[in-house]
C-alpha cells in the first residue's frame, strides 16, 4: 500500500483506464468532502460512467443514471465556493443552475478553467494519475464510456 499524506482525506479512484489518487480539501469544502467520502464508503461510485467528457475542459461523472440528470438519494449540498482556482487536476462538484444543487456528480479539469472559479465547489486535487484522466474517452454523451471501477477512501484500504 502506498503512503499518503492523509489517508482519511485521500480518495483512490480505480477507473477503466487506471488509478487516480485525489487529495481532499476538508478545510475548504468540508460538506462536499464529507459527501464524497460518504458515497465512496457506500460504494456509490462503483461502476458509474464518465458521461460528459469535453476535450481541453473536463471529465464529469457521479451520475448513477449516466445521463447527467441523476444523483444520490441524499439531499443537495449548500455551495462551498472558495478562492481555490480550477486548474489542471482540480476536482469540483457539478451542479444545476441553482448554486446549492450539488449532490453526487463531480468533474476533473483537464486544463485550467478560471471561468469556473468561485462558482463551483472545489473539493480536491488529483495528485497522481492525471495521465490516466487524460485517457478517458471524450463525448457529450460519451459512446461506450469509461467508468469508475471502484472509489475508496485510502484509510479504508
Amino acid at each position: 500500500m502506498a503512503e499518503y499524506k492523509d489517508p482519511e482525506n485521500t480518495i483512490i479512484m480505480e477507473t477503466s483506464k487506471g488509478r487516480v489518487v485525489i487529495e481532499l480539501f476538508p478545510d475548504t469544502a468540508p460538506n462536499h468532502v464529507a459527501r464524497i467520502k460518504e458515497l465512496s464508503r457506500e460504494n456509490f461510485y462503483d461502476g458509474i460512467v464518465f458521461h460528459r467528457v469535453i476535450d481541453g475542459f473536463m471529465a464529469q461523472t457521479g451520475d448513477p443514471t449516466g445521463t447527467g440528470t441523476g444523483g444520490s438519494d441524499k439531499p443537495d449540498l449548500q455551495s462551498e465556493f472558495s478562492n481555490l482556482g480550477h486548474v489542471r487536476g482540480t476536482c469540483s462538484m457539478a451542479r444545476a443552475q441553482n448554486p446549492h444543487s450539488a449532490n453526487s456528480q463531480f468533474f476533473i479539469c483537464f486544463e485550467d478553467a478560471p471561468f469556473l472559479n468561485r462558482q463551483y465547489s472545489v473539493w480536491g486535487q488529483v495528485v497522481e494519475g492525471m495521465d490516466v484522466v487524460d485517457q478517458i474517452k471524450r463525448g457529450e454523451p460519451v459512446r461506450d464510456p469509461d467508468s469508475i471501477t471502484t472509489m475508496r477512501v485510502a484509510a479504508d484500504l
